[in-house]
């Protein structure tokens, strides 16, 4: 796994790279979709059931990415917290 240093790269004038909010991002979606593909898995997905869809919209952010990262993503409008730390991406 990378290093945290190794993740966050900066621009000349300090502020995030277009790569580095891209990883943050990615790493985001796929937090999402495990927590969603747990969620589906308890809720009884068996041949004798219907199976439904997760409601779960957000999750806390992975933790390998500075608090700063999350709050330009909601300063972009990419991403809308929900409070307590957890977030939502913006469609």
């Amino acid at each position: 796994m990378p290093s945290p240093s190794d993740l966050i790269q900066r621009n000349d004038d300090g502020s995030l790279t277009k790569e580095t909010i891209k990883r943050a991002v990615k790493a985001f979606r796929r937090r999402l979709k495990l927590t969603r593909e747990e969620d589906e898995a308890r809720l009884g997905n068996d041949a004798m059931t219907q199976g439904r869809k997760s409601s779960i919209v957000g999750v806390k952010p992975p933790e390998q990415y500075p608090q700063e990262v999350w709050d330009e993503l909601v300063k972009r409008g990419r991403m809308r917290s929900l409070g307590d730390g957890v977030y939502e991406l913006v469609d």
